[in-house]
């Protein structure tokens, strides 16, 4: 049984540079799903226990339509750094310490705050495997189980087996490393689905550009490139871009897999992602000078140096981005707020008005193009970072 919160829940979300505002969501708290039989296939996490999800039934309408959203957590590219994801306290290694999940924003069952999903099957994917589900090896002296790719099948399989099999409308989401694996995995969800099924994907933060940062190095590119080279992943990244592209690491970069995926996919990014900021263009190695780490927590402060090489950014990142042209088929809604990860968050995915683009929530965005009520293809043309949560 679910343990349902029909209350009012107050949080705090910090705003940079405004100090905190208070706002106020509703979500209902959903249980954890374990499959202990993946074990004997070898689709474990990395301490080698049981894959889980969350799910809350749809009913009604929803009923036979399926939302699946990835968790995100970053990835882990050396064995003590996979060891440590074990023992992480959200789960990110292991299943034995996961715990209830709160679902709202794109998860939410209320009508009012999530208008197109808010009854359909929600599933919440745990992200347990440190390489957005594309491992494929195993350490012995570690006792570390690279299996993402085992992982995620088994998932899809186990609801398969309750009920997606019979899916009218499937939707394959996810942030951040969650956003990435949606992109990673998005053809092979596709085939697990009756054809007659509308099956669809959609990332959130998860379009990771590959660009140099200010020392003028691919850095986070390396870093990529470990994680792949660890988890054995590259025989589960998309053939049609490892074929041709070298290192076969870019192909975990969405700007190289994108214009392969053959399944419709909408994209929700921010230009200046405050992820991609902090770690791909200012990663704070090598002695970053003290005005960068300032500039990256808080853009405010940023020089007009620095606002240039900001600005750059932002210009190889809508270049990075699909072609605009069949909105149906690629659909993207990108803003310039200073941000990582936003549909989970209920004042982002539909009630904060700083956050709209052509005056629409991302809410009505993705409903409309996931329910092909309309193309989207918005891009927002301010230039500036900005802050988008509106001061209460």
């Amino acid at each position: 049984m679910y343990k349902r919160l029909c209350m009012l829940v107050p949080i705090l979300i910090l705003l940079t540079p405004a100090g905190l505002a208070l706002d106020v969501f509703y979500f209902k708290t959903v249980d954890l799903t374990l499959i202990p039989s993946a074990v004997k296939n070898g689709a474990v996490c990395l301490d080698g226990s049981p894959p889980a999800y969350h799910i809350d039934r749809g009913v009604g309408e929803g009923a036979h339509k399926w939302l699946v959203h990835i968790e995100g957590g970053g990835w882990c590219d050396t064995t003590e750094n996979c060891l440590n994801r074990t023992k992480n306290i959200y789960g990110l290694g292991s299943s034995k310490i996961m715990q209830a999940k709160n679902f709202t924003g794109l998860l939410g069952d209320n009508q009012q705050f999530n208008p197109d999903f808010y009854n359909w099957n929600r599933v919440f994917v745990r992200y347990c495997d440190g390489a957005s589900f594309t491992g494929n090896s195993y350490d012995p002296v570690n006792k570390l189980h690279y299996k993402g790719a085992k992982v995620f099948s088994a998932i899809v399989k186990d609801l398969l087996g309750k009920g997606m099999r019979n899916a009218t409308n499937a939707l394959l989401t996810g942030c951040s490393a969650g956003g990435l694996s949606a992109i990673l995995n998005c053809d092979k969800f596709r085939s697990f689905l009756p054809r007659h099924t509308n099956v669809k994907c959609s990332s959130d933060a998860g379009y990771f550009l590959h660009v140099k940062d200010v020392f003028g190095e691919y850095n986070f590119a390396n870093f990529y490139d470990r994680i792949v080279k660890l988890h054995g992943s590259t025989k589960n990244l998309p053939r049609a871009c490892t074929s041709t592209m070298r290192p076969r690491s870019l192909c975990f970069y969405p700007q190289y897999v994108v214009p392969h995926v053959e399944t419709p996919l909408f994209l929700i990014n921010s230009a200046y992602d405050s992820y991609q900021i902090g770690y791909i263009l200012a990663p704070s190695i090598n002695n970053l000078p003290q005005s960068w780490e300032r500039c990256k927590n808080d853009t405010t402060t940023c020089s007009q140096d620095q606002i240039d090489i900001l600005k750059g950014f932002r210009s190889e990142f809508v270049s990075a981005l699909p072609k605009l042209g069949n909105g149906s088929f690629r659909g993207m809604f990108v803003s310039t707020c200073v941000i990582h990860c936003q549909s989970q968050l209920e004042p982002n995915w539909v009630s904060d008005p700083g956050f709209r683009l052509e005056n629409k929530t991302m809410a009505e965005a993705l409903g409309s193009w996931t329910n092909g009520r309309s193309s989207v293809q918005i891009v927002d043309d301010n230039d500036v970072p900005k802050i988008c949560l509106t001061p209460l």
